[in-house]
């Protein structure tokens, strides 16, 4: 009698939870695995920022504020999205020029605006706005898109990642470029089209080249051989491959990694916090946390796939595949497969505006999912 009783409690608390998940237009799998992958970046920046509380307590801050929005865009219907495309891109471009002209410096870049109680990143903005506009521009036009269509993606994709990559800031700039071309890629293009992108994908990164810092290309060349400058523009790397390859199987443990504890890893609580998993948990750390990726990049993938409009299809593809692109490019990069461009590990690294534009993106998504039935009421 008591297990029956215990057994009919249970089945009432789920019921009741999956009611409360539906009101809220919230996926049950998904939102778990976003809060187990919240709870163990919190855990891994705690030991990679040298145990600093007040890290942790900003970073819970911002969790909150992101929450926050992805609770209110679940709400939000593909068409209320669509009308608002255009307007939030053409916000977001007003305040890149706003941080080109008045911004604020940090590190060499100018990327801030400054609000007084907070520093705000624009850029972060056109993560969503891009590939909205995209879906915009082509949700009642024919598919695969003509060549009218792409000269105006184009402009659409590569202005506000243009005026990121000037401020500068290669590493957002390509997830801006990403966000709108995986949208494009999957409204269906043809192998002709496909080969003369390529080109002229080429011909501008020789003619981009020219126009890149000093330190970038020093970051490319060194991506070719690090040991060609083992104490400078290579350390990076080296120290990043040392922290993941130390760490074996199983890690040397939460918070007794030498190459992080001791500050011989840069960026340990940003940019190369993926090493940080690598030293102290080791291989199982770290398939632990790319299976909570994949689960997640999955479950996205499958909630765009059930949406039933032009529109709502194209932002849900676009927004999972960005957040993978955003875990690839992180983890080529601490391990020495891809150039050091600065892209944070997500939900892991310590962050402002990436924390809260991705909570959002995931809120979007949720609620296109959420109103699939509904499209055009």
């Amino acid at each position: 009698m008591i297990e029956t009783t215990g057994y009919a409690r249970t089945r009432r608390t789920l019921s009741a939870t999956a009611q409360l998940l539906s009101a809220l237009n919230l996926d049950g799998p998904l939102l778990v695995a976003l809060g187990l992958l919240s709870l163990y970046g919190l855990i891994i920046l705690y030991s990679a920022s040298g145990q600093d509380v007040n890290t942790i307590v900003r970073t819970v801050m911002r969790l909150v504020l992101g929450v926050a929005a992805m609770l209110a865009l679940t709400h939000a219907k593909p068409h209320f999205l669509r009308r608002l495309a255009p307007w939030l891109y053409a916000v977001g471009i007003v305040l890149l020029f706003a941080v080109a002209a008045r911004g604020v410096i940090g590190k060499g870049a100018q990327r801030w605006l400054n609000l007084g109680l907070f520093r705000f990143q624009p850029s972060e903005i056109m993560k969503v706005a891009v590939p909205m506009l995209a879906a915009w521009h082509l949700h009642e036009r024919p598919l695969p898109p003509d060549w009218k269509s792409m000269v105006a993606l184009a402009l659409i994709i590569f202005l506000p990642a243009g005026l990121v990559a000037m401020e500068p800031d290669l590493g957002t700039a390509a997830l801006i470029a990403a966000s709108g071309l995986l949208l494009v890629l999957m409204a269906g293009l043809s192998m002709r089209v496909i080969l003369i992108s390529l080109l002229l994908a080429v011909g501008a990164a020789m003619l981009g080249w020219n126009f890149m810092h000093g330190y970038q290309r020093e970051r490319v060349l060194t991506f070719l051989n690090p040991q060609t400058d083992p104490l400078g523009a290579g350390y990076h790397i080296i120290q990043s491959q040392i922290a993941i390859g130390s760490g074996g199987v199983f890690g040397k443990g939460w918070m007794n990694g030498s190459q992080a504890q001791l500050d011989f890893l840069p960026e340990r609580s940003t940019d190369f916090i993926f090493s940080v998993v690598g030293e102290e948990f080791g291989l199982i750390g770290l398939l632990a946390l790319l299976a909570l990726y994949l689960f997640i990049v999955s479950r996205c993938l499958w909630l765009a796939l059930q949406t039933n409009d032009t529109f709502s299809r194209l932002l849900a593809l676009s927004l999972a595949l960005t957040f993978f692109v955003y875990v690839f490019i992180n983890a080529g990069m601490v391990s020495g497969l891809l150039p050091v461009v600065g892209v944070p590990l997500p939900l892991v690294s310590y962050g402002g505006s990436s924390v809260v534009t991705l909570l959002a993106g995931f809120g979007i998504l949720m609620g296109l999912y959420s109103h699939r039935k509904l499209v055009g009421s």
